[in-house]
């Protein structure tokens, strides 16, 4: 099985990347790959833009990654409650690409955190309304409040138990998923 996993943010130090590189790791015999959001850097979305020079091929290439994966696993940083703006401009060009639904029904496992309480819970809900309108095909979700008490940063893991459990449970939700779509 083939892991996309997608950190909605360019932060270099994105603990939204923590979070879902550790999770494609709890799916067994997996291959994973993680997503740079800086490797899609574009133009901000404009329609004369598009018409004028078309769709950039940063979009298209980041289509071609979600294409070739089994199934994906996006945690989306939150920004004054909804996506960053990195993570919005290539989610736009990506819609734009002709006669393609952004996320093309793969399996996904969605994710948030923050260092808050409510652990990026509002990016979760817009994302969950938002993204089977593109074609996700939206497994389950998860979300970790409080990142810096509940993840172990020098472990590269959750520490909280029960998140812990939580998240192997959808992780293993979403293998499952793949699997049956397999046969």
């Amino acid at each position: 099985m083939k892991i996309l996993a997608i950190a909605g943010s360019n932060s270099d130090t994105s603990i939204n990347k923590l979070l879902v590189s550790y999770a494609a790791l709890l799916i067994q015999n997996a291959e994973v790959e993680v997503v740079d959001m800086n490797e899609f850097e574009m133009p901000i979305y404009k329609h004369q833009r598009e018409v004028e020079s078309g769709v950039p091929q940063e979009a298209k290439n980041f289509a071609a990654k979600i294409d070739a994966a089994d199934a994906l696993i996006v945690a989306l940083s939150e920004h004054n409650g909804t996506y960053s703006s990195a993570f919005k401009n290539v989610f736009d060009w990506t819609s734009r690409i002709k006669d393609r639904a952004v996320w093309n029904e793969k399996p996904m496992l969605l994710m948030a955190t923050a260092p808050g309480a409510r652990g990026g819970l509002g990016v979760l809900e817009a994302a969950a309304k938002r993204f089977p309108l593109h074609g996700g095909n939206i497994v389950d979700t998860f979300t970790l409040p409080f990142f810096n008490d509940n993840f172990d940063k020098s472990a590269q893991k959750i520490a909280n138990e029960e998140k812990e459990n939580e998240l192997k449970e959808k992780t293993a939700k979403l293998s499952a998923v793949e699997i049956i779509l397999e046969k």
